[in-house]
């Protein structure tokens, strides 16, 4: 989840911490995307590991029932203070129809693009994505501008289709399963796809994605596990890699924030309905019954 929205002229003159351990100050009226879901992610954690960034498990861990007594939990409530002010400033306030895609960027557009990263997407790459929710869609552009030649979405429903191939897919899946793995194969000549980006969570999505993969390639699962469980011995075997969780959003924002701007990418059209603050609860049946990809709300 995430949210956006412009620094009150009282809050003028405050300071805030970056990512990378640093300070600026907060002008009047500036405008700001605000990350607040994906917990526990520091900046300058992620910046010490640069070819993978650090994991947010441990924050999550801390809001979920960490003893706050022990050494490790007090290390924890540490960083879930910092998330609190973590926030990336644009350089002015950008136009209106911009906001969509700024909000998309603090939540699905950052988890799209981790699975990207840990399914190791480079250019001229097979990927697939399965998965046609919010994030999945986003991991469309992701695996896009990383350089993928070819695209692979599995979706069973025309909208989400036509929105896919729009953000750069090249080809559509509706087979699910073992169907589906079969029909994945048979697009890459028997062999698999470099890449798999995961962005369901179901134990049906993750085999999919495993055995959608060529041998030496990549899974990148960003879904929240839902009775998933992963045979090892079928893992090892497979020579295929394995990587996810939580997304580090935090770390990706100044890119993606450049790229909303510069009109590179617009995952803002995943917000396919749009309510006010008050039909909350209609906003998330629509999306729980496929009525909607993402819902935005208004004040």
């Amino acid at each position: 989840m995430g949210a956006f929205g412009l620094v009150e002229p009282e809050s003028a003159g405050q300071r805030f911490e970056n990512g990378g351990g640093g300070a600026r100050e907060v002008a009047a009226l500036q405008f700001r995307v605000v990350l607040h879901a994906h917990v526990g992610q520091r900046g300058d954690l992620a910046a010490a590991q640069p070819r993978h960034p650090a994991p947010a498990a441990g924050g999550q861990s801390r809001l979920l029932g960490g003893d706050p007594g022990s050494p490790r939990g007090e290390e924890l409530a540490d960083l879930c203070l910092v998330v609190q002010g973590t926030l990336v400033a644009t350089d002015g306030v950008p136009e209106e129809e911009l906001w969509p895609g700024l909000l998309a960027v603090s939540d699905v557009m950052g988890t799209g693009w981790w699975a990207a990263e840990a399914a190791e997407v480079g250019p001229g790459s097979i990927a697939v994505v399965v998965g046609d929710g919010a994030v999945g869609l986003c991991a469309v552009i992701a695996a896009k501008e990383r350089g993928a030649e070819r695209i692979i979405a599995m979706s069973r429903h025309e909208p989400r289709q036509k929105l896919a191939r729009a953000f750069g897919a090249t080809d559509i899946v509706t087979e699910r399963g073992e169907e589906g793995v079969a029909r994945i194969r048979e697009l890459t000549g028997g062999i698999g796809a470099d890449s798999v980006l995961e962005c369901v969570g179901t134990a049906q999505a993750m085999g999919q994605a495993l055995h959608s993969a060529r041998p030496g390639g990549n899974v990148g699962f960003v879904g929240v596990p839902h009775e998933v469980a992963v045979d090892g011995q079928e893992l090892f075997f497979s020579h295929v890699g394995l990587r996810g969780g939580p997304a580090p959003v935090r770390r990706y924002l100044p890119d993606l924030i450049d790229r909303v701007l510069t009109g590179a990418i617009d995952p803002g059209r995943v917000f396919d309905l749009t309510l006010p603050l008050s039909e909350v609860a209609e906003g998330y049946r629509a999306m729980d019954e496929r009525r909607a990809v993402k819902t935005l709300l208004k004040p």
